[in-house]
C-alpha cells in the first residue's frame, strides 16, 4: 500500500519503530474501556503485537491498521481495516490518542480508509463493531455511511457489540 494522503494526514503501514505509539494507544483508558485489554505493557510487547498481528495481516490480507500521522510526522494513532473471526467482512477500526480527538482527524482518516477499501481493494461490504454505549464511535461510523444491523458477540468474548454495516449499493 502506498501511503494514503488527506488534506492534513498521512496514513501508512505500521513498522516495528511504531511500538511507542502502539503502546500508548493500546493502554489509553478509553481504548481499554471501549475496545479491550490486549495485554501489551512494554515496547517489546508492542513490537510483537505489530509483527504478529498487524504486519501478519498486511501479508495475509493486503490490509490492516495504519499509522495516522500529521503531514509533519506527528503520530496521532491508528485507523484501518481488520479481518476478525466471527465477522463476515473486513471491519474498520480507529483509535487516536486523547490529545488528537475531537479535531476531525479520526473522521478524515476513516474516510480515507473507506475510499481505499472501496476504490482500491474493491470491498463491497465493510462492517464495524462497537459497544452500544460508545456514542462517539457510533456517531463517526454513521458519518461514514455505516448503519446498525444488530447485536453480535464475537467468538470467545462475553460482551454484546453493535454491528454496523456499509454495503456498496451499485
Amino acid at each position: 500500500m502506498i501511503p494514503l494522503q488527506t488534506q492534513r494526514l498521512t496514513l501508512r503501514q505500521l513498522t516495528q519503530e511504531d511500538a511507542p505509539l502502539m503502546l500508548a494507544v493500546l493502554n489509553d483508558p478509553d481504548f481499554l474501556r471501549n475496545v479491550g485489554d490486549r495485554g501489551v505493557r512494554t515496547e517489546a510487547d508492542a513490537r510483537r503485537y505489530i509483527a504478529d498481528g498487524i504486519m501478519a495481516m498486511y501479508r495475509r490480507r493486503g490490509f490492516g491498521l495504519y499509522k495516522v500521522e500529521l503531514k509533519d510526522g506527528t503520530p496521532l494513532g491508528v485507523c484501518g481495516l481488520l479481518k476478525r473471526e466471527g465477522l463476515g467482512a473486513p471491519d474498520i477500526g480507529f483509535a487516536l490518542l486523547p490529545e488528537y480527538r475531537r479535531q476531525g482527524y479520526t473522521l478524515e482518516a476513516a474516510r480515507a480508509v473507506m475510499r481505499y477499501a472501496r476504490d482500491v481493494i474493491g470491498l463491497t461490504r465493510i462492517v464495524a463493531i462497537a459497544l452500544p454505549n460508545n456514542t462517539p464511535s457510533l456517531r463517526l461510523l454513521e458519518k461514514l455511511g455505516l448503519r446498525p444491523e444488530g447485536i453480535i458477540r464475537l467468538p470467545g468474548e462475553d460482551e454484546d457489540l453493535l454491528l454496523m454495516v456499509w454495503e456498496n449499493q451499485e
